[in-house]
């Protein structure tokens, strides 16, 4: 990544911050982030390496939504990040809940078949559309300890 990308990546960061702040302030004192916004930073964070900054923005998401758990994929990233700043207890906590998010996320990751289950249609997020979707897989070097 070049340093013009990077800082891209930080700017959208301030401004996603700027906008979750703006939205508390609209709502006094409350979130009403309907378009999903505090989704967004952790892939971002991951995609700049910063880890400590995604694990500080997982600290104030918890704070701030308490009764949001989260859909799958910024669970796996909440996974992630717990690992690499080497909370291996929470890493590993957050990796139940990312299962029970959905059953074929880690399959995709690791880019191999669901072990022992059938993919139907009805489905918790399967096969290609979630391999499509997915960011990450554990071809990328920066995730091979995670991938281990």
């Amino acid at each position: 990544m070049t340093p013009k990308q990077a800082e891209r990546i930080k700017t959208k960061i301030i401004k996603i911050k700027k906008e979750l702040a703006a939205d508390k302030r609209r709502w006094g004192g409350f979130y009403d982030d309907s378009r999903g916004l505090r989704y967004l930073p952790p892939a971002l964070y991951i995609k700049l390496g910063d880890y400590s900054g995604a694990k500080r923005y997982f600290n104030w998401f918890a704070k701030n939504f308490p009764d949001d758990m989260g859909y799958p994929i910024f669970l796996f990233e909440w996974t992630i990040t717990l690992f690499k700043t080497k909370k291996m207890a929470l890493a590993e906590q957050k990796a139940l809940d990312t299962f029970r998010g959905n059953t074929y996320l880690f399959d995709a990751f690791l880019q191999r078949p669901p072990h022992g289950r059938s993919i139907r249609e009805w489905s918790n997020w399967a096969s290609k559309e979630l391999e499509a979707d997915l960011p990450y897989s554990n071809s990328d070097k920066e995730l091979a300890d995670f991938a281990e």
